[in-house]
């Protein structure tokens, strides 16, 4: 069993990490790192519970750290956790600079520990749909692809991600699930062109992006908007053999918030009612979706931490992802593409 320590107990940790170590045998919850002490010694009294993520780190016995705190900490956190002989799991986005993703991963092969990113959207039902439609050929030669987490949040709210910082705002938030799926599609692009904003009044960060990434052979457009009430456009991909379209979003981040325990084997299921539409010169048919599941990556890691198995996101392919988001960021400021 791997003894897990959590840093922070927003809602990354109480949705997106903790009911996965819950549910799954291969993990204990051995410490948190939260100001919430007395609430969360009562939801875990096995665990023992640090008020500072460091002492946390250096002196907690466990064996994995899972890193949910703020952007600005995951690099100098994951360092230390490093330094101090743990496994890491980090929140995406892996760090916010590519400097200092080079030095983490120069410093897990050192320490010889599993340095891993919570790029858990591969596991979304829809993306494994669309994986699926590309690898079988149903859609040709893709030519367009169109990816989107669009929302309706017009008005400003009081976190840290909508507050001006590092790896503040939507493309260092959204921006990485988006980038990560194109990548394992793809591979990197040849460069990019973005533009990413503050649109909303009195916004001093990032809150819509539009960014392209070129390739030799197809154009991949990643948007968001915090403008885009429902119904929501999640995929559109264009081939030389017909088009896929897909609406909304995964089912499990709202089924998490509401308290679904992760166990059942279709827990993460799509129903019909969310299921895409392939289009050809047939005509048009419902795809049902692939199940997606996002205990996965931690069965993955489990099995790469005990040395069955390979990392589930490597810190290279993450870092890939940082440098498309300085790219577009730098294409944004100067109104030119950014070669790769």
């Amino acid at each position: 069993m791997i003894k897990t320590a959590v840093i922070g107990h927003g809602f990354s940790a109480k949705v997106f990490h903790l009911p996965f170590l819950n549910a799954l045998p291969q993990f204990t919850v051995a410490a948190v790192s939260t100001r919430q002490g007395i609430e969360v010694a009562a939801l875990y009294p096995e665990a023992v519970i640090y008020d500072d993520a460091q002492r946390l780190i250096v002196q907690a016995d466990v064996d994995l750290v899972i890193i949910t705190a703020p952007n600005e900490a995951h690099y100098p956190l994951a360092k230390l956790a490093l330094e101090n002989g743990k496994h890491v799991l980090l929140e995406k986005p892996f760090v916010n600079e590519v400097e200092e993703g080079e030095v983490l991963i120069s410093l897990a092969k050192q320490t010889n520990k599993v340095l891993t990113v919570y790029q858990n959207r591969r596991w979304d039902s829809d993306f494994l749909t669309v994986k699926k439609l590309i690898d079988s050929g149903a859609l040709g030669e893709v030519k367009v692809f169109s990816s989107h987490f669009d929302r309706f949040r017009p008005k400003l709210r009081q976190r840290w991600r909508e507050l001006p910082g590092p790896g503040a705002g939507i493309w260092y938030d959204l921006g990485p699930h988006l980038i990560d799926q194109a990548l394992c599609l793809f591979g990197m692009p040849q460069s990019v062109t973005g533009r990413c904003l503050p649109m909303r009044e009195g916004s001093d960060v990032v809150d819509y992006f539009d960014v392209t990434l070129h390739y030799a052979d197809k154009e991949v457009q990643l948007h968001s908007s915090p403008y885009s009430a429902e119904p929501n456009t999640r995929f559109v991909v264009q081939g030389t053999a017909g088009s896929y379209v897909k609406m909304g979003l995964d089912p499990q981040e709202p089924r998490l918030i509401e308290g679904h325990s992760p166990v059942d084997a279709d827990w993460a299921a799509e129903t019909p009612d969310q299921y895409g539409t392939l289009y050809t010169e047939q005509g048009k048919r419902s795809v049902t979706s692939e199940l997606g599941g996002y205990q996965a990556l931690f069965i993955a890691l489990a099995n790469c931490i005990a040395g069955k198995g390979d990392n589930p996101v490597s810190a290279f392919e993450a870092l890939n992802g940082i440098r498309i988001i300085k790219a577009a960021l730098q294409s944004s400021n100067t109104g030119r593409t950014v070669q790769l």
